[in-house]
């Protein structure tokens, strides 16, 4: 069993000799600022998608205020105009490099809705004002930033680079796109919380390391010429060969890559000097088992080229980037791009607690910068007074991209840490009424739950630990969280505490004390989870916990509620037309919605965000959770408007907007019992005055689902005179 990998300390790296100048106020986004500071120039410029918050929240923030305390200069140009170089060049040429990021939110998502409608705001912009960031944010300002300073390196980083780091499905253009390294034409990208990678690299550059010879550095990916010699190459593109993770139990602690039919094993041909070992090349499947060294051994991906014309291998190779997620065993994996390859080496070492106690302990003002003046920044607005108390996430829900940024290891802060920002933001934050709204993460309740054992958590590989079942060497006790509950309620100047982040309910029931305590201290009337879905098919394809752990959460949660003497109620979150989920589907999640009286206005229509295995399912439609073949079954994916646009009507079946096509939907199911003005009927009969505008659209609705939606292609196997893509096939 392999042994945890360790890094050097975060925080250990020799200071830049610019640490003289100490901290700033500000990071300085103007000469004038840097005239101030007394900076002739800097060190390193950020250029990003957001406007410049000072909050540990902001993602440009944490990274400029740990490279300054790494003793570098660092300046902030936020939201450029990038008509042209020229606004690039307002703080100058820096010493070091540009690092870029598209911001918080991927730049597509922050643009437009799951029906790529273009959004009227931007949260993250002064006064939301829209249109103040290009599409696909990250390449545009490399690719200026390269205009400015053709010699000056350009680190990738942020959530848009980090999903962007292989070849991945496009929603908004509909094709797979190549690795967003190879359009920003960048250096270096650097995916994840990236403080440990640009520790690294920031080191090495001011040494004088030229920045293409960094390219081992865990959490970054870099284009390589070819393999270097010596190294051992598994390819994978022979599909098949993983395990399928609905069954990881019995293939527990098993590497997928350890078994090796050396009979079939074959030497790359190629010159090489006297000294230096071929690349061995591994084809696949693999048969027997063989010691291979971690530290020289590739996973080789399908080439761009045959992931963007292959479905099924794009599934695949989807399939084999989420296996090798584990920092403690995770393998470089290679892509061929044309004649270069995509080198993408294994994710960073996660920080210990001291290290991101550090992190969130750096001088943040804790406010937007004063240039914005008195302007409204409502991402920050919505922060403001909430405290991040962990990283990651181990949930693996196939449609969220929070693993595959984050890693799946749960990274928590300190209890001391976390009260000294509490008593930060009540000494700081202006205005503040002794209200925090959140004391969360990616989830509210993984908070310094981990497994049980380092050596087991170095081997294992599965996508989630609470899917399909609660793994039994994860630790679901909750008394760290409880208790950091009860030391910030205590606080002086903090009156409440909110919690506000998605809260596992499935781990949540295995520890009542905590349930108790949030719900007695923490929830203000409603209390907001997501079982995303009621039937166990969609379930499945989600990586979600089926209904009955929700119904033993809200038995636990009505009794701690009425115990506390308050009247609360659980506001569940679901999603229409992911991958694999039928129209009987949403029919029979409506009909649960009617049953316990929920009529939900903000609903959620499957997005397909980059590198999301859902997303891979809704490209491919096929499953990648299983083994993925040519053979395997057609997955079943609503992809045209008017198929999506049903499944999120079942979702509101009580806004009469949306009667006319469900009654015809109903019919086309052949469930018309459920048209009529009983508490059994899902929705009313016509009225007779309602009769002509109901005919109405109808008629439209029929004639939009003959169209195309932009460029989206309808799924072959609807039924072309059913609405929505209603259908009467039945999952196979």
């Amino acid at each position: 069993m392999p042994a945890p990998i360790s890094a050097p300390d975060l925080f250990s790296y020799p200071k830049y000799w610019a640490e003289c100048y100490g901290t700033a106020p500000w990071l300085p986004m103007s000469r004038e600022e840097m005239d101030q500071l007394g900076w002739d120039s800097c060190d390193i410029i950020i250029v990003t998608g957001d406007a410049y918050v000072d909050h540990p929240s902001f993602g440009m923030a944490v990274i400029g205020r740990f490279l300054e305390s790494q003793g570098f200069r660092v300046g902030i140009i936020a939201q450029p105009n990038w008509s042209n170089p020229e606004d690039f060049k307002r703080l100058g040429k820096p010493n070091l490099f540009f690092g870029v990021t598209g911001g918080n939110m991927d730049s597509m998502i922050n643009r437009y809705t799951a029906d790529l409608k273009v959004r009227n705001d931007d949260a993250y912009t002064p006064n939301a004002e829209p249109g103040k960031r290009p599409d696909r944010s990250t390449i545009v300002y490399s690719q200026r930033c390269k205009e400015a300073y053709s010699d000056v390196p350009i680190v990738l980083g942020g959530i848009e680079a980090s999903l962007r780091r292989i070849a991945q499905y496009d929603y908004w253009t509909d094709e797979v796109r190549r690795s967003i390294l190879m359009d920003a034409t960048a250096d270096i990208l650097l995916y994840g919380n990236a403080e440990r990678a640009l520790a690294e690299v920031a080191d090495r550059l001011a040494k004088g390391v030229p920045i293409r010879e960094i390219t081992d550095v865990r959490g970054t990916a870099v284009i390589k010429p070819s393999v270097p010699a010596g190294w051992t190459e598994i390819d994978s593109s022979r599909i098949d060969w993983p395990r399928d993770v609905l069954s990881l139990e019995e293939a527990y602690g098993v590497s997928p890559y350890m078994e090796v039919n050396e009979s079939e094993c074959e030497q790359k041909k190629e010159e090489t000097s006297d000294d230096a070992q071929p690349v061995r090349i591994i084809p696949m499947p693999l048969h027997r088992s063989e010691q291979l060294n971690q530290e020289i051994t590739c996973i080789r991906l399908p080439s761009f080229e045959k992931v963007r014309n292959d479905p099924s291998l794009y599934a695949h190779a989807s399939r084999i980037l989420h296996q090798e997620a584990n920092p403690h065993n995770a393998r470089v994996l290679v892509q061929k791009h044309g004649n270069r390859e995509l080198w993408v080496n294994p994710p960073p070492i996660p920080l210990d607690t001291p290290e991101i106690d550090g992190v969130f302990g750096l001088h943040y003002q804790r406010r937007p910068h004063p240039s914005y003046g008195n302007a409204n920044i409502p991402a920050y607005e919505m922060i403001k007074t909430s405290v991040n108390i962990m990283r990651g996430c181990f949930g693996g829900c196939s449609f969220c991209s929070i693993t595959e940024h984050e890693g799946r290891v749960i990274q928590s802060r300190s209890h001391e840490s976390v009260l000294a920002e509490l008593e930060e933001i009540r000494d700081k934050v202006p205005g503040f009424t002794g209200q925090i709204s959140d004391l969360g993460g990616p989830t509210a309740n993984m908070y310094d739950l981990n497994c049980k054992s380092d050596e087991i958590q170095a081997s294992c590989r599965r996508l989630s630990c609470v899917f399909p079942g609660i793994c039994k060497n994860l630790k679901t006790s909750h008394k760290q969280t409880t208790e950091l509950y009860r030391k910030a309620r205590a606080l002086p100047g903090i009156k409440k505490i909110s919690i506000a982040s998605g809260l596992r309910y499935d781990l949540a029931v295995e520890d009542p004390e905590y349930v108790e305590e949030l719900v007695t201290h923490h929830v203000g009337g409603y209390l907001k989870i997501a079982p995303e879905h009621t039937e166990k098919g969609t379930l499945d394809l989600m990586m979600k916990p089926g209904m009955g752990t929700y119904d033993a959460f809200k038995t636990m949660f009505e009794h701690f509620s009425k115990k506390a003497g308050k009247k609360q109620y659980l506001i569940p979150y679901f999603i229409a037309a992911h991958p694999g989920c039928e129209d009987e589907d949403m029919l029979n999640l409506s009909l649960w919605l009617k049953k316990n009286k929920f009529r939900v206005d903000q609903v959620q229509t499957f997005y397909p965000s980059p590198m999301s295995l859902a997303t891979a399912m809704y490209h491919g439609e096929k499953n990648p959770l299983k083994r993925v073949s040519y053979k395997s079954p057609r997955l079943y994916t609503p992809r045209t408007i008017d198929q999506r646009r049903l499944q999120k009507a079942f979702l509101r079946y009580h806004d009469e907007k949306n009667w006319p096509f469900l009654r015809q939907a109903l019919r086309d199911m052949n469930r018309s019992d459920l048209i009529g003005n009983g508490s059994q009927h899902l929705i009313p009969e016509e009225e007779n005055g309602q009769r002509r505008s109901g005919n109405r659209a109808q008629k439209n609705f029929q004639q939009a689902r003959g169209g195309q939606w932009d460029n989206r292609r309808p799924y072959s196997g609807a039924k072309k005179s059913a609405p929505s893509g209603s259908t009467k096939r039945r999952r196979k």
